[in-house]
């Protein structure tokens, strides 16, 4: 019976560790994804704001045309790219939050 109870004390503090881990990668993992959206945010409006200047200094249809498509161009391009990165660090957070139980898992498939 004591060794029950050990073995359950046991399992009961493993489990709290790696929820505690899971936590701790959670919490710096949606700390830089609100970082990279912060700054991608910052970096679109510099470059709207930017683009809108130039778009107002157009002294003819064809410069302004010319304007317009290469913001929209270079903003499309900076979204993909950004939505990769989302993605990636979205991934990394997902793989440091279960390595904290990746060991109860595999004891819980074994014992099986």
């Amino acid at each position: 019976m004591l060794k029950n109870y050990e073995d359950f004390q046991k399992l009961g503090k493993e489990n709290v560790e790696a929820t505690v881990t899971s936590f701790g990668a959670f919490s710096k993992g949606f700390q830089a994804i609100a970082v990279e959206l912060a700054d991608y945010s910052k970096k679109a409006f510099e470059e709207g704001t930017a683009a809108a200047e130039k778009l107002f200094g157009a002294k003819s249809l064809d410069k302004a045309i010319e304007v317009q498509s290469d913001y929209v161009k270079s903003a499309y391009e900076g979204f993909v790219s950004q939505s990769t990165r989302i993605g990636e660090l979205y991934a990394g957070l997902a793989q440091a939050a279960y390595k904290s139980f990746e060991s109860a898992v595999a004891k819980a498939t074994t014992a099986k």
